[in-house]
Protein backbone atom coordinates (compact mmCIF):
# COMPACT_ATOMS: atom_id res chain seq x y z
CA UNK A 1 0.00 0.00 0.00
CA UNK A 2 1.26 3.46 -0.95
CA UNK A 3 -0.21 6.47 0.82
CA UNK A 4 -0.69 9.60 -1.27
CA UNK A 5 -1.33 12.91 0.49
CA UNK A 6 -3.21 15.14 -1.93
CA UNK A 7 -5.69 14.35 -4.70
CA UNK A 8 -4.88 16.93 -7.37
CA UNK A 9 -3.07 16.24 -10.64
CA UNK A 10 0.07 14.90 -8.96
CA UNK A 11 -1.80 12.69 -6.49
CA UNK A 12 -4.24 11.31 -9.05
CA UNK A 13 -1.43 10.62 -11.53
CA UNK A 14 0.51 8.74 -8.87
CA UNK A 15 -2.52 6.67 -7.84
CA UNK A 16 -3.37 5.77 -11.45
CA UNK A 17 0.25 4.84 -12.23
CA UNK A 18 0.37 2.56 -9.18
CA UNK A 19 -2.96 0.97 -10.09
CA UNK A 20 -1.61 0.12 -13.53
CA UNK A 21 1.12 -1.83 -11.71
CA UNK A 22 -1.57 -3.57 -9.63
CA UNK A 23 -0.42 -1.73 -6.50
CA UNK A 24 -3.01 -0.35 -4.10
CA UNK A 25 -2.91 3.20 -2.85
CA UNK A 26 -4.74 5.34 -0.33
CA UNK A 27 -5.62 8.73 -1.82
CA UNK A 28 -5.88 11.06 1.17
CA UNK A 29 -7.05 14.67 0.91
CA UNK A 30 -8.89 17.35 2.86
CA UNK A 31 -11.12 18.09 -0.12
CA UNK A 32 -12.43 15.88 -2.89
CA UNK A 33 -10.42 16.00 -6.11
CA UNK A 34 -13.06 18.23 -7.69
CA UNK A 35 -11.97 21.01 -5.31
CA UNK A 36 -8.20 20.53 -5.54
CA UNK A 37 -5.89 23.40 -6.41
CA UNK A 38 -5.29 21.78 -9.83
CA UNK A 39 -8.87 22.60 -10.89
CA UNK A 40 -7.89 26.29 -10.85
CA UNK A 41 -5.25 25.97 -13.59
CA UNK A 42 -6.43 28.00 -16.54
CA UNK A 43 -4.20 28.60 -19.53
CA UNK A 44 -2.98 25.16 -20.63
CA UNK A 45 -0.42 22.39 -20.32
CA UNK A 46 2.85 22.07 -22.21
CA UNK A 47 4.16 19.38 -24.54
CA UNK A 48 6.06 19.61 -27.82
CA UNK A 49 3.42 18.08 -30.10
CA UNK A 50 4.32 20.57 -32.86
CA UNK A 51 0.72 20.76 -34.03
CA UNK A 52 1.12 24.38 -35.11
CA UNK A 53 3.78 23.70 -37.75
CA UNK A 54 6.51 25.73 -36.05
CA UNK A 55 9.04 22.91 -35.81
CA UNK A 56 8.71 22.60 -32.04
CA UNK A 57 10.81 19.86 -30.42
CA UNK A 58 11.34 18.39 -26.97
CA UNK A 59 14.80 19.98 -27.08
CA UNK A 60 13.17 23.39 -27.54
CA UNK A 61 10.88 22.70 -24.56
CA UNK A 62 13.87 21.67 -22.46
CA UNK A 63 15.86 24.76 -23.42
CA UNK A 64 12.98 27.13 -22.66
CA UNK A 65 12.32 25.45 -19.29
CA UNK A 66 15.96 25.32 -18.22
CA UNK A 67 16.61 28.90 -19.34
CA UNK A 68 13.49 30.30 -17.66
CA UNK A 69 14.57 28.60 -14.42
CA UNK A 70 17.91 30.42 -14.81
CA UNK A 71 19.82 27.14 -15.04
CA UNK A 72 19.24 25.74 -11.55
CA UNK A 73 16.51 23.21 -12.30
CA UNK A 74 17.55 19.56 -12.29
CA UNK A 75 18.79 19.06 -15.86
CA UNK A 76 18.20 15.30 -15.99
CA UNK A 77 14.75 15.62 -14.44
CA UNK A 78 13.78 18.35 -16.92
CA UNK A 79 15.02 16.21 -19.80
CA UNK A 80 12.74 13.37 -18.68
CA UNK A 81 9.82 15.73 -18.14
CA UNK A 82 10.04 17.46 -21.52
CA UNK A 83 10.72 14.20 -23.40
CA UNK A 84 7.65 12.50 -21.89
CA UNK A 85 5.24 15.46 -22.08
CA UNK A 86 4.04 14.80 -25.66
CA UNK A 87 3.17 11.20 -24.78
CA UNK A 88 1.22 12.37 -21.73
CA UNK A 89 -0.71 14.81 -23.92
CA UNK A 90 -1.57 12.00 -26.34
CA UNK A 91 -2.76 9.83 -23.45
CA UNK A 92 -4.93 12.69 -22.20
CA UNK A 93 -6.43 13.06 -25.66
CA UNK A 94 -7.20 9.33 -25.67
CA UNK A 95 -8.90 9.77 -22.28
CA UNK A 96 -11.18 12.30 -23.90
CA UNK A 97 -9.77 15.60 -22.61
CA UNK A 98 -11.59 18.21 -24.73
CA UNK A 99 -8.65 20.33 -25.79
CA UNK A 100 -9.41 23.05 -28.31
CA UNK A 101 -9.11 21.49 -31.75
CA UNK A 102 -9.32 22.65 -35.33
CA UNK A 103 -10.40 19.87 -37.62
CA UNK A 104 -8.61 16.95 -35.98
CA UNK A 105 -5.60 18.95 -34.79
CA UNK A 106 -5.06 19.93 -31.16
CA UNK A 107 -4.46 23.65 -31.00
CA UNK A 108 -1.52 25.00 -29.00
CA UNK A 109 -1.06 28.61 -27.96
CA UNK A 110 1.85 30.85 -27.07
CA UNK A 111 2.82 31.15 -23.42
CA UNK A 112 5.40 33.28 -21.67
CA UNK A 113 9.08 32.43 -22.08
CA UNK A 114 8.44 30.00 -24.95
CA UNK A 115 9.34 30.70 -28.56
CA UNK A 116 7.03 28.04 -29.96
CA UNK A 117 3.30 27.40 -29.55
CA UNK A 118 3.29 24.31 -27.30
CA UNK A 119 0.56 24.95 -24.72
CA UNK A 120 -2.47 22.71 -25.31
CA UNK A 121 -5.59 24.24 -23.80
CA UNK A 122 -9.31 23.95 -23.23
CA UNK A 123 -10.42 27.58 -23.50
CA UNK A 124 -9.07 29.00 -20.20
CA UNK A 125 -10.35 26.17 -18.00
CA UNK A 126 -7.69 23.57 -18.69
CA UNK A 127 -7.30 22.46 -15.08
CA UNK A 128 -10.97 21.52 -14.84
CA UNK A 129 -10.92 19.26 -17.88
CA UNK A 130 -7.61 17.63 -16.94
CA UNK A 131 -8.92 16.86 -13.47
CA UNK A 132 -12.24 15.54 -14.81
CA UNK A 133 -10.41 13.09 -17.06
CA UNK A 134 -8.08 11.83 -14.33
CA UNK A 135 -10.92 11.59 -11.79
CA UNK A 136 -12.89 9.39 -14.19
CA UNK A 137 -9.82 7.25 -14.87
CA UNK A 138 -9.15 6.87 -11.14
CA UNK A 139 -12.73 5.75 -10.55
CA UNK A 140 -12.19 2.75 -12.81
CA UNK A 141 -9.42 1.62 -10.52
CA UNK A 142 -11.45 2.45 -7.43
CA UNK A 143 -14.04 0.01 -8.68
CA UNK A 144 -11.30 -2.62 -8.92
CA UNK A 145 -10.18 -1.99 -5.34
CA UNK A 146 -6.81 -0.53 -6.32
CA UNK A 147 -7.44 3.07 -5.28
CA UNK A 148 -9.01 3.83 -1.91
CA UNK A 149 -10.26 7.39 -1.47
CA UNK A 150 -10.14 9.25 1.81
CA UNK A 151 -11.62 12.67 1.14
CA UNK A 152 -12.14 14.89 4.18
CA UNK A 153 -9.07 13.36 5.80
CA UNK A 154 -6.21 15.57 6.91
CA UNK A 155 -2.53 14.69 7.04
CA UNK A 156 -1.28 15.40 10.55
CA UNK A 157 2.15 13.80 10.72
CA UNK A 158 4.75 11.67 9.04
CA UNK A 159 5.94 8.62 10.95
CA UNK A 160 9.73 8.40 10.87
CA UNK A 161 11.66 5.67 12.63
CA UNK A 162 15.39 5.00 12.28
CA UNK A 163 15.57 7.41 9.34
CA UNK A 164 12.77 5.69 7.41
CA UNK A 165 9.26 6.96 6.77
CA UNK A 166 6.95 4.17 7.97
CA UNK A 167 3.68 5.87 7.16
CA UNK A 168 1.45 8.85 7.85
CA UNK A 169 -0.93 9.90 10.60
CA UNK A 170 -4.27 11.11 9.29
CA UNK A 171 -7.35 12.62 10.90
CA UNK A 172 -10.92 12.06 9.71
CA UNK A 173 -12.38 15.58 9.68
CA UNK A 174 -15.94 14.24 9.98
CA UNK A 175 -15.48 11.93 12.97
CA UNK A 176 -12.27 13.26 14.52
CA UNK A 177 -10.79 9.75 14.39
CA UNK A 178 -7.00 9.63 14.03
CA UNK A 179 -5.49 6.75 12.11
CA UNK A 180 -2.10 5.49 11.00
CA UNK A 181 -1.60 4.58 7.34
CA UNK A 182 1.47 2.37 7.07
CA UNK A 183 3.71 2.19 4.01
CA UNK A 184 5.59 4.60 1.76
CA UNK A 185 4.19 8.13 1.55
CA UNK A 186 3.99 10.39 -1.50
CA UNK A 187 3.37 14.01 -0.57
CA UNK A 188 1.32 15.74 -3.28
CA UNK A 189 -0.11 18.47 -1.07
CA UNK A 190 0.55 21.54 -3.22
CA UNK A 191 2.24 24.82 -2.38
CA UNK A 192 2.05 26.78 0.86
CA UNK A 193 -0.53 29.36 -0.26
CA UNK A 194 -1.99 29.45 3.25
CA UNK A 195 1.11 31.24 4.47
CA UNK A 196 -0.01 34.23 2.37
CA UNK A 197 -3.81 34.48 2.66
CA UNK A 198 -5.60 37.15 0.61
CA UNK A 199 -2.53 37.88 -1.58
CA UNK A 200 -2.27 34.61 -3.49
CA UNK A 201 -4.12 33.23 -6.49
CA UNK A 202 -4.11 29.72 -5.02
CA UNK A 203 -6.43 28.10 -2.54
CA UNK A 204 -5.55 28.62 1.10
CA UNK A 205 -6.83 25.08 1.54
CA UNK A 206 -3.19 24.35 0.73
CA UNK A 207 -2.45 25.80 4.13
CA UNK A 208 1.27 25.21 4.45
CA UNK A 209 0.76 23.22 7.63
CA UNK A 210 2.00 20.01 5.97
CA UNK A 211 5.17 21.73 4.79
CA UNK A 212 5.80 23.20 8.23
CA UNK A 213 5.22 19.83 9.91
CA UNK A 214 7.54 18.01 7.51
CA UNK A 215 10.24 20.63 7.98
CA UNK A 216 10.00 20.22 11.74
CA UNK A 217 10.53 16.47 11.25
CA UNK A 218 13.83 16.92 9.45
CA UNK A 219 12.67 16.77 5.83
CA UNK A 220 15.00 18.78 3.60
CA UNK A 221 13.60 21.66 1.53
CA UNK A 222 15.27 23.66 -1.22
CA UNK A 223 14.95 27.02 -2.99
CA UNK A 224 12.32 28.29 -0.57
CA UNK A 225 13.14 31.85 -1.62
CA UNK A 226 11.80 31.20 -5.13
CA UNK A 227 8.22 32.50 -4.92
CA UNK A 228 6.56 33.32 -8.22
CA UNK A 229 4.48 36.44 -8.64
CA UNK A 230 2.06 36.17 -11.54
CA UNK A 231 2.10 39.54 -13.31
CA UNK A 232 -1.64 39.69 -14.05
CA UNK A 233 -4.10 39.22 -11.22
CA UNK A 234 -7.28 41.04 -10.26
CA UNK A 235 -7.64 42.25 -6.69
CA UNK A 236 -10.96 41.09 -5.28
CA UNK A 237 -12.06 40.89 -1.64
CA UNK A 238 -9.93 38.35 0.21
CA UNK A 239 -8.05 37.07 -2.84
CA UNK A 240 -5.95 37.69 -5.92
CA UNK A 241 -7.93 36.35 -8.86
CA UNK A 242 -5.78 35.07 -11.71
CA UNK A 243 -6.04 36.64 -15.16
CA UNK A 244 -4.66 33.76 -17.19
CA UNK A 245 -1.47 34.12 -19.19
CA UNK A 246 -3.66 32.91 -22.03
CA UNK A 247 -4.88 36.49 -22.31
CA UNK A 248 -1.40 37.64 -23.29
CA UNK A 249 -0.81 34.44 -25.26
CA UNK A 250 -3.73 35.41 -27.47
CA UNK A 251 -2.47 38.98 -27.90
CA UNK A 252 -3.27 40.92 -24.71
CA UNK A 253 -0.97 43.93 -24.14
CA UNK A 254 0.25 45.49 -20.90
CA UNK A 255 0.54 49.24 -20.58
CA UNK A 256 0.96 51.98 -18.03
CA UNK A 257 0.00 55.64 -18.37
CA UNK A 258 3.01 57.91 -18.81
CA UNK A 259 2.66 61.58 -19.58
CA UNK A 260 -1.01 61.09 -20.32
CA UNK A 261 -0.33 58.41 -22.95
CA UNK A 262 -0.32 54.63 -22.97
CA UNK A 263 3.15 53.13 -22.72
CA UNK A 264 3.28 49.49 -23.81
CA UNK A 265 6.42 48.99 -21.79
CA UNK A 266 7.00 45.26 -22.34
CA UNK A 267 6.92 45.65 -26.11
CA UNK A 268 9.41 48.49 -25.99
CA UNK A 269 11.79 46.84 -23.53
CA UNK A 270 11.63 43.28 -24.92
CA UNK A 271 10.81 43.49 -28.65
CA UNK A 272 11.28 39.74 -29.32
CA UNK A 273 8.77 38.30 -26.82
CA UNK A 274 7.18 41.47 -25.45
CA UNK A 275 4.29 40.65 -23.13
CA UNK A 276 5.25 36.97 -23.26
CA UNK A 277 8.54 37.24 -21.45
CA UNK A 278 8.88 34.82 -18.48
CA UNK A 279 6.70 35.70 -15.51
CA UNK A 280 9.51 36.89 -13.26
CA UNK A 281 10.55 39.43 -15.89
CA UNK A 282 7.01 40.72 -16.52
CA UNK A 283 6.22 40.99 -12.80
CA UNK A 284 9.49 42.80 -12.12
CA UNK A 285 8.98 45.26 -15.00
CA UNK A 286 5.45 45.94 -13.77
CA UNK A 287 6.94 46.75 -10.37
CA UNK A 288 9.54 49.07 -11.85
CA UNK A 289 7.17 51.08 -14.05
CA UNK A 290 4.64 51.57 -11.26
CA UNK A 291 7.45 52.87 -9.03
CA UNK A 292 8.73 55.22 -11.73
CA UNK A 293 7.82 58.83 -10.94
CA UNK A 294 7.03 59.47 -14.60
CA UNK A 295 4.36 56.77 -14.66
CA UNK A 296 1.04 56.24 -12.95
CA UNK A 297 0.93 53.45 -10.38
CA UNK A 298 -1.46 51.11 -12.20
CA UNK A 299 -0.71 48.54 -14.94
CA UNK A 300 -3.50 47.80 -17.40
CA UNK A 301 -4.15 44.80 -19.64
CA UNK A 302 -5.55 45.78 -23.02
CA UNK A 303 -7.50 43.08 -24.85
CA UNK A 304 -10.06 45.16 -26.75
CA UNK A 305 -8.42 44.34 -30.11
CA UNK A 306 -8.85 40.56 -29.79
CA UNK A 307 -11.24 39.14 -32.35
CA UNK A 308 -14.78 38.07 -31.56
CA UNK A 309 -13.74 34.55 -32.50
CA UNK A 310 -10.91 34.55 -29.97
CA UNK A 311 -13.26 35.61 -27.20
CA UNK A 312 -15.89 33.07 -28.21
CA UNK A 313 -13.67 30.04 -28.78
CA UNK A 314 -10.54 30.58 -26.69
CA UNK A 315 -11.31 32.95 -23.78
CA UNK A 316 -15.07 32.98 -23.08
CA UNK A 317 -14.72 31.92 -19.43
CA UNK A 318 -12.03 34.52 -18.78
CA UNK A 319 -14.26 37.25 -20.19
CA UNK A 320 -17.16 36.22 -17.97
CA UNK A 321 -14.91 36.08 -14.91
CA UNK A 322 -13.63 39.62 -15.47
CA UNK A 323 -17.14 40.93 -16.06
CA UNK A 324 -18.36 39.19 -12.90
CA UNK A 325 -15.64 40.44 -10.55
CA UNK A 326 -14.76 43.84 -12.01
CA UNK A 327 -17.87 44.84 -13.91
CA UNK A 328 -15.67 45.50 -16.94
CA UNK A 329 -16.01 43.88 -20.36
CA UNK A 330 -12.37 43.16 -21.34
CA UNK A 331 -13.42 42.92 -24.98
CA UNK A 332 -14.13 46.65 -24.80
CA UNK A 333 -12.06 48.22 -22.04
CA UNK A 334 -8.65 47.58 -20.40
CA UNK A 335 -8.62 45.98 -16.96
CA UNK A 336 -6.41 46.87 -13.98
CA UNK A 337 -3.93 44.12 -13.10
CA UNK A 338 -1.15 43.71 -10.58
CA UNK A 339 1.29 40.95 -9.56
CA UNK A 340 0.14 38.39 -7.00
CA UNK A 341 1.75 35.34 -5.39
CA UNK A 342 0.99 32.42 -7.68
CA UNK A 343 3.42 29.50 -7.37
CA UNK A 344 6.20 28.15 -5.17
CA UNK A 345 9.14 26.84 -7.19
CA UNK A 346 10.84 25.83 -3.94
CA UNK A 347 9.64 23.05 -1.69
CA UNK A 348 10.58 19.58 -0.55
CA UNK A 349 13.97 18.74 -2.00
CA UNK A 350 13.75 15.65 -4.22
CA UNK A 351 16.07 13.73 -6.52
CA UNK A 352 15.30 12.54 -10.04
CA UNK A 353 13.17 9.71 -8.62
CA UNK A 354 11.27 12.16 -6.40
CA UNK A 355 12.84 10.72 -3.25
CA UNK A 356 13.38 13.02 -0.29
CA UNK A 357 16.21 12.78 2.23
CA UNK A 358 13.98 10.41 4.25
CA UNK A 359 13.76 6.86 2.88
CA UNK A 360 10.17 5.89 2.08
CA UNK A 361 9.03 9.52 1.76
CA UNK A 362 8.52 10.97 -1.72
CA UNK A 363 7.01 14.17 -3.08
CA UNK A 364 5.50 15.36 -6.37
CA UNK A 365 3.78 18.44 -7.74
CA UNK A 366 4.06 21.96 -6.39
CA UNK A 367 5.03 20.83 -2.90
CA UNK A 368 8.46 19.75 -4.15
CA UNK A 369 11.40 21.55 -5.73
CA UNK A 370 12.40 19.95 -9.00
CA UNK A 371 11.73 21.13 -12.57
CA UNK A 372 11.19 24.87 -12.37
CA UNK A 373 14.41 26.23 -10.87
CA UNK A 374 14.19 29.95 -10.19
CA UNK A 375 11.08 30.58 -12.30
CA UNK A 376 8.29 28.41 -13.68
CA UNK A 377 7.00 28.64 -17.22
CA UNK A 378 3.24 28.86 -17.58
CA UNK A 379 1.84 25.50 -18.65
CA UNK A 380 4.66 23.56 -16.99
CA UNK A 381 2.96 23.21 -13.61
CA UNK A 382 0.15 20.92 -14.74
CA UNK A 383 2.43 18.79 -16.88
CA UNK A 384 5.11 18.73 -14.17
CA UNK A 385 2.54 17.54 -11.64
CA UNK A 386 1.27 14.73 -13.87
CA UNK A 387 4.76 13.60 -14.87
CA UNK A 388 6.13 13.94 -11.35
CA UNK A 389 3.26 11.90 -9.91
CA UNK A 390 4.12 9.07 -12.29
CA UNK A 391 7.81 9.17 -11.43
CA UNK A 392 7.12 9.17 -7.68
CA UNK A 393 4.74 6.24 -8.15
CA UNK A 394 7.39 4.30 -10.03
CA UNK A 395 9.90 4.88 -7.26
CA UNK A 396 7.39 3.85 -4.59
CA UNK A 397 6.51 0.72 -6.55
CA UNK A 398 10.18 -0.25 -6.80
CA UNK A 399 10.55 0.32 -3.06
CA UNK A 400 7.68 -2.02 -2.29
CA UNK A 401 9.04 -4.70 -4.58
CA UNK A 402 12.59 -4.51 -3.26
CA UNK A 403 14.01 -6.87 -0.67
CA UNK A 404 16.00 -4.15 1.04
CA UNK A 405 15.51 -3.33 4.72
CA UNK A 406 12.94 -0.63 4.06
CA UNK A 407 10.35 -1.64 6.63
CA UNK A 408 7.86 -2.52 3.88
CA UNK A 409 8.24 -6.27 3.50
CA UNK A 410 6.69 -7.47 0.23
CA UNK A 411 4.65 -4.29 0.12
CA UNK A 412 2.61 -5.21 3.18
CA UNK A 413 0.88 -2.41 5.04
CA UNK A 414 -1.81 -2.31 7.65
CA UNK A 415 -5.13 -1.78 5.90
CA UNK A 416 -6.44 0.96 8.15
CA UNK A 417 -9.36 1.64 5.84
CA UNK A 418 -10.66 -1.82 6.72
CA UNK A 419 -10.19 -1.24 10.44
CA UNK A 420 -11.45 2.26 11.26
CA UNK A 421 -12.06 1.25 14.85
CA UNK A 422 -8.28 1.15 15.44
CA UNK A 423 -8.05 4.60 16.90
CA UNK A 424 -4.53 5.84 17.52
CA UNK A 425 -3.16 5.51 21.05
CA UNK A 426 -0.32 7.08 22.95
CA UNK A 427 1.63 3.82 22.58
CA UNK A 428 1.37 4.06 18.78
CA UNK A 429 2.14 7.76 18.68
CA UNK A 430 5.79 7.92 17.67
CA UNK A 431 5.92 11.70 17.78
CA UNK A 432 3.62 12.49 20.68
CA UNK A 433 2.51 15.60 18.78
CA UNK A 434 -0.20 14.67 16.29
CA UNK A 435 -3.52 16.38 16.20
CA UNK A 436 -2.06 19.69 17.36
CA UNK A 437 -4.41 22.70 17.31
CA UNK A 438 -4.50 24.62 14.05
CA UNK A 439 -2.81 27.97 13.75
CA UNK A 440 -5.08 30.86 14.67
CA UNK A 441 -6.01 32.97 11.62
CA UNK A 442 -4.91 36.10 13.44
CA UNK A 443 -1.47 34.56 13.92
CA UNK A 444 -1.31 33.64 10.23
CA UNK A 445 -2.13 37.21 9.23
CA UNK A 446 0.53 38.58 11.57
CA UNK A 447 3.08 36.22 10.07
CA UNK A 448 2.03 37.12 6.54
CA UNK A 449 2.29 40.84 7.24
CA UNK A 450 5.85 40.36 8.45
CA UNK A 451 6.95 38.16 5.54
CA UNK A 452 5.25 39.88 2.62
CA UNK A 453 7.23 43.17 2.58
CA UNK A 454 10.48 41.21 2.78
CA UNK A 455 9.64 38.60 0.13
CA UNK A 456 8.18 40.80 -2.56
CA UNK A 457 9.19 41.16 -6.19
CA UNK A 458 12.18 43.30 -5.17
CA UNK A 459 14.10 42.39 -2.00
CA UNK A 460 17.02 43.71 0.01
CA UNK A 461 18.98 42.57 3.03
CA UNK A 462 17.87 45.09 5.63
CA UNK A 463 14.17 44.41 5.07
CA UNK A 464 14.66 40.64 5.14
CA UNK A 465 16.76 40.79 8.31
CA UNK A 466 14.14 42.96 9.95
CA UNK A 467 11.41 40.46 9.02
CA UNK A 468 13.51 37.58 10.36
CA UNK A 469 13.98 39.40 13.64
CA UNK A 470 10.24 40.01 13.91
CA UNK A 471 9.36 36.36 13.23
CA UNK A 472 11.85 35.24 15.87
CA UNK A 473 10.28 37.66 18.33
CA UNK A 474 6.88 36.26 17.42
CA UNK A 475 8.16 32.77 18.20
CA UNK A 476 9.20 33.93 21.67
CA UNK A 477 5.66 34.98 22.57
CA UNK A 478 3.83 32.87 25.12
CA UNK A 479 0.78 30.85 24.24
CA UNK A 480 1.73 29.68 20.75
CA UNK A 481 0.49 26.23 19.88
CA UNK A 482 2.62 23.72 18.01
CA UNK A 483 1.21 24.47 14.58
CA UNK A 484 1.93 28.19 15.02
CA UNK A 485 5.45 27.49 16.23
CA UNK A 486 6.14 25.21 13.25
CA UNK A 487 4.82 27.82 10.83
CA UNK A 488 7.05 30.44 12.40
CA UNK A 489 10.11 28.21 12.12
CA UNK A 490 9.27 27.45 8.50
CA UNK A 491 8.88 31.18 7.81
CA UNK A 492 12.35 31.73 9.27
CA UNK A 493 13.72 29.09 6.89
CA UNK A 494 12.20 30.91 3.90
CA UNK A 495 13.72 34.22 5.00
CA UNK A 496 17.10 32.69 5.79
CA UNK A 497 17.16 31.03 2.36
CA UNK A 498 16.48 34.40 0.72
CA UNK A 499 19.21 36.06 2.77
CA UNK A 500 21.69 33.33 1.87
CA UNK A 501 21.26 33.80 -1.91
CA UNK A 502 23.24 37.00 -2.45
CA UNK A 503 22.37 37.43 -6.10
CA UNK A 504 19.39 38.02 -8.36
CA UNK A 505 18.08 34.96 -10.16
CA UNK A 506 14.59 34.43 -11.54
CA UNK A 507 11.90 35.20 -8.98
CA UNK A 508 14.55 36.18 -6.41
CA UNK A 509 15.55 39.74 -7.26
CA UNK A 510 17.70 41.66 -4.80
CA UNK A 511 18.25 45.37 -5.28
CA UNK A 512 21.48 45.09 -3.25
CA UNK A 513 22.76 42.20 -5.42
CA UNK A 514 21.15 42.90 -8.81
CA UNK A 515 23.42 40.63 -10.86
CA UNK A 516 23.24 36.87 -11.37
CA UNK A 517 26.32 35.12 -9.97
CA UNK A 518 27.81 31.75 -10.97
CA UNK A 519 28.69 31.31 -7.30
CA UNK A 520 24.97 30.74 -6.62
CA UNK A 521 24.22 28.64 -9.70
CA UNK A 522 22.61 25.93 -7.64
CA UNK A 523 20.09 25.23 -4.94
CA UNK A 524 19.77 26.55 -1.43
CA UNK A 525 18.70 23.95 1.12
CA UNK A 526 17.04 24.26 4.50
CA UNK A 527 16.87 21.63 7.25
CA UNK A 528 15.77 21.65 10.87
CA UNK A 529 17.31 19.59 13.65
CA UNK A 530 16.47 21.83 16.57
CA UNK A 531 17.87 24.80 14.68
CA UNK A 532 17.65 25.86 11.05
CA UNK A 533 20.59 24.90 8.85
CA UNK A 534 20.93 26.56 5.44
CA UNK A 535 23.09 24.82 2.85
CA UNK A 536 23.77 24.84 -0.86
CA UNK A 537 24.52 22.40 -3.64
CA UNK A 538 25.35 23.00 -7.27
CA UNK A 539 22.85 22.12 -9.97
CA UNK A 540 22.61 18.36 -10.53
CA UNK A 541 24.77 17.56 -7.52
CA UNK A 542 22.84 15.13 -5.34
CA UNK A 543 22.87 14.74 -1.60
CA UNK A 544 21.28 11.28 -1.70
Amino acid sequence: MVNIIGAGLAGLSAAIALAKENIQSSLISVQASERAQSVMAEGGTNGALNTMGEGDTVEDHFNDTFKAGVFIGDRKAIEGFTRTAPDILRELIDLGVPFNIKGETVQQRSFGGQKKKRTAYARSSTGKVLMSALIDEARRYEAQGLIHRFSHHEFTDVLISEGVCRGAAVKDLYTGLEMIFEGPVIMACGGFNGMFPEVTTGTVGNSGSAAARLFSRGVKFSNLEMIQYHPTTMKIPGKCCLVSEAARGEGGRLFVMRGGERWYFMEEKYPELGNLMPRDVVARESYFVTHDESCEDQVWLDMHHLSAGTWKVKLPDLREEVKHYLGIDPAKDPIPVSPGIHYFMGGIDVDIGHRTNIAGLLAAGECCSQYHGANRLGGNSTMGAMYGGRIAAGTAAALLKSKEDTGFENGAARDIFKNPEKEDTAENDQSGKRGAPKADYGFILRLRDIMLPALGIVREEETMKDALSKVRALLNEEGLNESERERGIFACAVLESALFRKESRGAHYRSDYPETSDEYKGNTTAEFDGSIRIGFYKTNESYI
